[in-house]
């Protein structure tokens, strides 16, 4: 192994310690409610790993095919009104819950992604591609087109006023 690079940790090791014994106390207690729970947990989790692979699939292209310089180019400091435009693109693609995200942003976050473009990312995740044909049947083309606007702009917004507080917090 490289002196640079970290040795895996499973960071969730205590949370996982504790989810578990809190089951080995609830089947103690209530045998029915903890099967109940235990079912409803690998549910969620057998909805949710299609995404999960999806993002450990992107993750691992990303690595394989994007050195650090190239996401810095295109999401660093110096990455201009491009960066802004890949973010806010992303975030508007971007499905599924928002903690399974988490990696790999902190990974490009780790490759020399911008703060700032990472709050364009989150801000502009709520605009939902797949929602839209429902919200223009319930409100309308104009009122959707507006909202989604409104949402681009806040979104950009967001992105600025925190790139403006690191920059004052440097000077």
């Amino acid at each position: 192994m490289k002196k640079t690079e970290k040795p895996f940790t499973f960071r969730g090791k205590y949370l996982f310690v504790i989810v578990l014994f809190c089951y080995c106390v609830l089947f103690l207690v209530d045998n029915e409610s903890a099967a109940s729970s235990l079912q409803k947990s690998i549910t969620i989790i057998l909805k949710i790993l299609p995404i999960i692979t999806v993002v450990i699939l992107f993750t691992s292209l990303i690595n394989y095919f994007l050195s650090s310089k190239q996401i810095a180019a295109h999401l660093g400091r110096d990455s201009g009104i491009k960066g802004w435009g890949w973010a806010l693109i992303a975030g508007v693609l971007s499905h599924g819950p928002m903690y399974i995200w988490y990696p790999m942003l902190e990974d490009l976050r780790s490759h020399g992604m911008k703060d700032a473009l990472l709050v364009v990312f989150f801000a502009s995740r709520t605009i939902k591609l797949p929602l839209l044909p429902m919200m223009v049947d319930y409100f309308g083309v104009a009122f959707t087109i507006i909202l989604s606007l409104y949402i681009i702009l806040g979104s950009i917004l967001q992105g600025v006023c925190l790139q403006l507080l690191y920059l004052r917090d440097q000077s």
